[in-house]
């Protein structure tokens, strides 16, 4: 293939079996023989293995991020334990907002207990869990 022409880069089953054809060479050889690099405006071949190696992963159909929330993103699984913040701030993580499915703008009362903070959400229809 000449220089000048853009190789779509490969996919699937077409990558998987021309990775195994190529396994002599490489694996930034065989990224650039399946289409994975570029050439910059100075002239410079660059391969671009995340790609290269993304697509091979999803080829061969394994799955690395395990069971997500339906969103399709990582990150630590909620412990219930915060710290206050070297500001004096408590911050509630994502993972309990999402876990009871709060929007942005919901409102909530904060009564202090002498060893506890108790939130009770503002004009929830499901209050009734107290």
């Amino acid at each position: 293939m000449s220089k000048t022409e853009k190789m779509k880069p490969l996919v699937g089953q077409e990558l998987v079996n021309k990775v195994k054809e190529l396994d002599h060479l490489s694996k930034e050889d065989k990224a650039k023989e399946c289409g994975y690099s570029t050439t910059t405006k100075g002239g410079v071949e660059r391969v671009n293995m995340m790609k290269f190696l993304n697509a091979l992963i999803d080829a061969e159909g394994i799955e690395l991020d395990g069971k997500n929330s339906s969103n399709g993103r990582g990150g630590r699984s909620a412990s219930y334990r915060i710290s206050v913040q070297s500001n004096g701030n408590l911050l509630i993580g994502a993972a309990y907002t999402k876990q009871m499915d709060l929007q942005p703008g919901d409102e909530f009362e904060i009564s202090l207990g002498r060893k506890h903070i108790h939130l009770k959400q503002i004009g929830s229809e499901a209050n009734g869990d107290d």
